[in-house]
């Protein structure tokens, strides 16, 4: 890279080791610690971030009303992303400080606990080496926007705020229902969660604070102040009805907190479009392309272009291209990389189809450092393929291309002239599709980031969701079904 020459050309293979490994994101972070911390040594202080090694740990509030769930939710998705499980009662319980002394003795005679003392308690706990390495999923606090403010002032902000929720009059019957277990502290339920030791329900005992009028009570304290912790963490949280099977609570949760916020790190689309002929592959590039302002790269077309041009390598796969027959691999790979290495691919981005269709052709690719950092799978039912394909044709004068029941040619002289292509006949397409089916799940595992769509609707429609999967960050699992 040459400093004096405007503007700076970085070279593609930056961009794809700068995203790979999070390198803006990670500067993006540090930065955010240091105006936070304002460490004397700031060099020394980067340094020993980097070596926490903790930026992709789960930092999560999980908050909600009494008697939404908010324990027994989050115990479970603690134990699903393996992260720590803290609430302000184990903390004081099982920790020996000096902050977890006074809060105790304030709270013996009765005294109102400062929101500090509870946020200087929190980070202390949030400074352990189990949190910083594993993550935290904090339970039912803050209440107030004022506790929410003293946690920002401190540093502690989360990642992902979960809100459980439920009507009121749920949440009164189901907190009438508890009980604990005075020799372990787990609490159960008479309906949904009841032991079935005698020996256990013998030593069940209504807790403090579960009555009808009580639960209305703290209820309506919730609803005033709630707003202010929506407003505080506004961009982050995600409200969950709790009024449903814990599993569906716990898979809707798990969904938010392994979902990504975006990032301000520069981002150049990669993208490749996979699936079956006639899935709608070239006209969601050409859609994606056209709205993008990003190169449109069609293995077919590629290939046409320069035995049209009549140029040595033209020349070199001509007979392949005039005899239907498959160009070899590395042929392919060739005019691949001279389009992708070309400054507008690596700047603007390319969205690719018709390459690779199996996994050899995926792991050439990769191997001359084109990695696609979104990969979508077209997903057509096989009897809808055929639909599609048996009945199109074209126009021999314009090129246009029309479909008997989709897209009709407009006049009878149009229709009249139209060519059906010879490898759209059934038999070839099941050709086709059984090539395809060979080398789909092979595919699927060499790109473990795989978005899989439903291609048989409405082509806006698809586009759309492809768009949406485009513009925002990936989850954090690894396949995307829709």
């Amino acid at each position: 890279m040459d400093a004096t020459q405007k503007p700076l050309r970085i070279s593609p293979e930056l961009g794809v080791y700068a995203e790979k490994h999070g390198i803006f994101q990670t500067l993006q972070r540090m930065l955010q610690c240091l105006l936070v911390d304002r460490p004397v040594d700031p060099i020394q202080y980067m340094i020993d971030h980097l070596k926490k090694e903790n930026d992709e740990v789960p930092r999560i509030f999980l908050l909600g009303p009494p008697a939404s769930g908010k324990l027994t939710i989050a115990k479970l998705l603690g134990d699903k992303i393996s992260t720590n499980f803290l609430t302000l009662n184990n903390m004081l319980t099982n920790e020996k400080s000096d902050f977890a002394n006074k809060i105790q003795r304030l709270s013996i005679r009765n005294k109102e606990i400062p929101n500090t003392l509870w946020a200087k308690l929190i980070r202390e706990r949030l400074s352990k080496t189990d949190c910083i390495k594993r993550g935290w999923i904090l339970v039912g606090f803050p209440k107030t926007r004022e506790q929410a403010l003293v946690l920002q002032e401190m540093g502690i902000a989360p990642d992902h705020v979960v809100i459980l929720d439920a009507p009121d009059t749920v949440l009164i019957e189901r907190n009438l229902g508890k009980r604990i277990d005075v020799s372990t502290g787990e609490i159960y339920h008479t309906t949904f969660n009841w032991p079935t030791s005698s020996k256990i329900q013998n030593r069940l005992v209504k807790p403090n604070g579960i009555t009808e009028e009580e639960t209305a009570k703290r209820l309506l304290e919730y609803r005033r102040i709630n707003h202010g912790i929506l407003s505080s963490y506004s961009k982050k949280y995600h409200i969950i009805n709790a009024d449903q099977p814990s599993v569906d609570v716990l898979s809707q949760a798990l969904s938010h907190v392994q979902s990504r916020h975006r990032s301000n790190a520069p981002y150049t689309p990669r993208i490749l479009l996979h699936g079956p002929p006639g899935s709608g592959r070239s006209l969601q590039a050409a859609l994606i392309a056209e709205k993008y302002r990003i190169v449109n790269v069609s293995c077919g077309q590629l290939l046409k272009e320069p035995v049209a041009a009549e140029t040595r390598f033209g020349e070199a796969i001509k007979p392949y291209v005039e005899s239907r027959q498959p160009v070899p691999d590395v042929m392919v790979m060739k005019c691949m990389s001279q389009r992708l290495s070309k400054l507008d691919c690596s700047t603007q981005g390319w969205v690719m189809h018709g390459f690779p269709q199996d996994v050899r052709q995926a792991e050439m690719l990769k191997d001359a450092g084109f990695i696609p950092n979104r990969v979508f799978f077209l997903d057509v039912p096989d009897d809808a393929v055929i639909e599609r394909l048996t009945v199109r044709m074209t126009d021999p004068i314009t090129g246009e291309r029309y479909h008997s029941i989709y897209k009709p040619a407009p006049t009878s002289e149009v229709y009249s002239r139209c060519k059906v292509n010879p490898k759209d006949s059934e038999e070839n397409v099941q050709k086709v599709l059984e090539v395809y089916h060979a080398n789909v799940r092979d595919l699927e595992q060499f790109y473990n980031s795989v978005i899989h769509v439903n291609a048989d609707q409405d082509p806006y429609t698809v586009f759309e969701y492809i768009e949406s999967c485009v513009v925002k960050p990936l989850s954090k699992c690894t396949n995307i079904f829709v």
